[in-house]
């Protein structure tokens, strides 16, 4: 009797363990998220000439493309990978197209945006490593991360990724810090000379759904800059966006800009939201080169976008008006003006 209830424990044991061995082989692995858009839009100046100098969608009285992108992601445990990459002009390495209107072609139609590695040291600090899109600024890149599809002359100014490696630390769920250390030229991924710009993020919950960003990125190759980004999402419907920031050329002298943005949104249903975007930016005297009006001067812009929601795929028409005291746009008979308006409609799908 004892030998059969030995025999049975052993066969029972040997069941179990199996069924432990076949459940940890079987155990699903952290997925391998796949994320990205593609956009397209039409967009016309009222006076025929393309008029407004930012980022993106610059062609006149044309359906144009916008651009793919394509990431990957995934984290085991506690290291963590990003990889992100787009084809098409809004991707292109520069930030504003040439004398005429278009992109050089002899430049890549493909653009890095994101190749970092990152890794949990404690539950509260990390690290990461590689070619980062910037910390700096409201607006990003890609359409899908922004309400307006035309960017502002802040974000065609400041950076758009650091090279480097970067460490974070929460203190808990409503302030963070991160310092990293960067190569000395912006958006390469490679130092030109050497890796001395300094970045820092302090990140604040002051109340429940209000979140502030104050942002430093200092070095003698690339000037610094200092930035205020700052969401609050006042009701259910109704959000609250800013944006402040300085820039000083790597030679004080020489010039560099200020400027801010205030960004409400108003969601009317589900499907639908309203927005705003008026900025006001001017430059610094000096000769540093900024997309914008001359050295000394400033320009307003008043954006007004709306968000029409069908699952992945958003319609955003928009549009768009710039006044500067100087007459820096051309009108319809292609004289000098002070105003330049545009008109545009966008489609964008994220997945």
């Amino acid at each position: 009797m004892k030998k059969q209830l030995l025999l049975i424990s052993f066969l029972a044991s040997s069941f179990f363990a199996a069924k432990a061995q076949d459940t940890a082989k079987v155990a699903p692995a952290p997925p391998l998220t796949v994320y990205g858009s593609v956009d397209a839009y039409y967009k016309y100046d009222f006076s025929g000439h393309s008029n407004i100098p930012t980022s993106f969608a610059n062609e006149q009285n044309s359906f144009s493309i916008g651009m793919v992108d394509l990431g990957l992601k995934k984290k085991v445990g506690k290291a963590a990978f990003v990889g992100e990459v787009s084809f098409g002009p809004r991707g292109q390495s520069q930030s504003i197209p040439n004398a005429e209107g278009v992109y050089d072609e002899k430049t890549n139609s493909f653009h890095i945006q994101n190749l970092y590695v990152s890794y949990d040291l404690t539950d509260k600090f990390n690290v990461t490593g590689g070619y980062m899109a910037t910390f700096v600024g409201y607006e990003v890149i890609s359409p899908a991360g922004n309400f307006n599809y035309s960017t502002s002359y802040l974000f065609t100014n400041g950076p758009f990724q650091n090279a480097g490696v970067k460490f974070t630390y929460t203190f808990s769920d409503r302030v963070s810090l991160m310092a990293g250390l960067f190569n000395d030229k912006w958006n390469v991924y490679q130092a030109a000379k050497r890796i001395n710009t300094f970045g820092a993020q302090l990140m604040v919950v002051p109340v429940k759904n209000w979140t502030a960003y104050l942002n430093l990125l200092s070095g003698p190759a690339s000037g610094t800059e200092l930035d205020l980004t700052t969401n609050y999402q006042l009701t259910s419907a109704f959000k609250l966006g800013l944006n402040a920031a300085t820039f000083d050329a790597p030679d004080p002298s020489k010039g560099g800009f200020s400027g801010v943005a205030l960004y409400p949104q108003l969601a009317v249903s589900s499907a639908v939201t309203l927005g705003l975007r008026g900025e006001y930016f001017k430059t610094k005297a000096g000769d540093y080169a900024l997309a914008g009006p001359a050295p000394g001067k400033s320009v307003t812009g008043l954006t007004f976008t709306a968000n029409i929601k069908s699952g992945g795929l958003t319609f955003i028409p928009e549009i768009r008006l710039d006044h500067n005291k100087e007459s820096v746009f051309m009108d319809s008979n292609g004289k000098p003006s002070q105003s330049a308006a545009q008109f545009l409609m966008a489609a964008v799908y994220a997945f």
